[in-house]
Order: C-alpha cells, then sequence, then structure tokens
C-alpha cells in the first residue's frame, strides 16, 4: 500500500523538494502551505506522515502538532525548522514531534529520517500482537507498561511522547548496559548522523524531567561519565 505523507511548508522552494524527494521514495505526497489547511487535511484521515514547518501562516508548527497529537492513532511527525536554538528544538518534541530537521538540510538528510521513522512505525506494529507477551517492566518506585505504553512513578501516572517511551523501554529493558549516544541513535531513532547525538541528549534530559525525583541526582537513567547512559541496575 503506497504511504501518504502531508508535508506542510510555506516556502514554495522547499515544499517543492521535499515533494520531490516523497515522491522519488515512492511515497504519494501533499503540499499543504498553510497550518489551518493543512491540519484540516491531516483530519481528513489517510495520512501515514506529517512533515511540518515551524513557522507557519494560519496557524504555527507547534499548534499544529499539538492538535495532531490530540487526534486519536499515532501518526509520525517530523519538524523542520529555520531556527536552531535548543529552546525551539525542545518545544517541538515537547508537542510531540519525533524527529526535527534544522534548514537547511540535505536531500539524503531528509531521506534518511523519512525512511527510519517508517521504520519505527512498522516495528511497532509488528509488535504490537508480540507485545502482548512482553510483562511490564517495575523497578523501584518505576513501572513500564509495554502493551498499554504507559509509565508510573510512584503509582502517578507520567505522560511520555512515544520517542520517549521508546528510549525508556530501551533503557530498562537492557539493565545496567552502557549505550553511546550514537548506539542509541540506531536503537531508538534508527539513524546515526555524526552531530546529531545532541538529540539523544534532549530527549533524556527530558525524560529525566519526567521521572525522576531530582533530575539532577537521576536513579533510573545514569550518565556514564565519557561513555553515555544506562539504566540503573
Amino acid at each position: 500500500m503506497t504511504r501518504t505523507v502531508l508535508i506542510i511548508e510555506d516556502n514554495p522552494g522547499i515544499g517543492e523538494l521535499v515533494r520531490m524527494q516523497v515522491s522519488d521514495l515512492g511515497m504519494k505526497a501533499v503540499l499543504m502551505d498553510r497550518g489551518d489547511t493543512g491540519l484540516e487535511r491531516f483530519r481528513e484521515g489517510g495520512i501515514d506522515l506529517v512533515i511540518l514547518d515551524l513557522m507557519l501562516p494560519g496557524l504555527d508548527g507547534l499548534a499544529v502538532c499539538r492538535e495532531i497529537r490530540a487526534c486519536p492513532g499515532y501518526v509520525p511527525v517530523l519538524m523542520l525548522t529555520a531556527k536552531s536554538t535548543e529552546l525551539d528544538r525542545v518545544l517541538g518534541l515537547e508537542m510531540g514531534a519525533d524527529d526535527y530537521l534544522t534548514k537547511p538540510f540535505s536531500v539524503a538528510e531528509l531521506a534518511a529520517r523519512i525512511k527510519a521513522l517508517f521504520r519505527r512505525v512498522d516495528a511497532l506494529s509488528q509488535g504490537s500482537s508480540a507485545s502482548k507477551e512482553v510483562e511490564e517492566i517495575q523497578v523501584d518506585g518505576l513501572k513500564i507498561d509495554p502493551v498499554r505504553r504507559r509509565v508510573f512513578v510512584d503509582e502517578k501516572e507520567v505522560d511520555l511522547t512515544a520517542r520517549e517511551f521508546d528510549l525508556l523501554w530501551h533503557f530498562a529493558s537492557h539493565r545496567g548496559r552502557v549505550f553511546s549516544r550514537a548506539q542509541l541513535l540506531d536503537a531508538v531513532w534508527g539513524y546515526n548522523h555524526e552531530g546529531y547525538e545532541h538529540t539523544v541528549n534532549t530527549h533524556i534530559n527530558r525524560l529525566r524531567n519526567k521521572i525522576e525525583a531530582d533530575p539532577a541526582e537521576p536513579r533510573y537513567v545514569q550518565t556514564v561519565w565519557g561513555v553515555g547512559y544506562r539504566f540503573m541496575d
């Protein structure tokens, strides 16, 4: 079945570039140049991936992403931004974006991100039935339910994004094992590009802020200086 990618980008040149790349990957591309009309098209259904610009007329990318995440079902969101500050990246991830690309970006990198997101979707789909046989993980007040994809700390539910849950589950499934940032990019994001290790740092910081009593002294996701991270053994 041909996948449909919704591109919401108001820059005609970038929008056409992304549309051509999506088409070259054998997917159907739907290009919209406003946030509000793009959100309307998404709500009509049949979208498998959203490539979303941050700065948009009508409704900005953060608001569009928030509304997409409020809709039932899971559709991955790849956010495009001309800004490169940590705050802009964190805001996009906080609204539920799965990944981001900072403009300017290469066509090869865009294709790699698209393929990685769909590999992740396929893995989630293939593992949905198998996950029913996977037992939840409970350790030191933390409970992770892989079937319902819910997390509790001291019996209080914690709201994680899809990527944050995948990162936590990967750590908890390999307790005590140390992972470098590059290994985490490969395992959780499905790609590894030099210079993007800060993506891991951002997600781990946000994850710690949600599950740790004291993020500065984490008990679950621990830093191994000079190497990477590990889950408490």
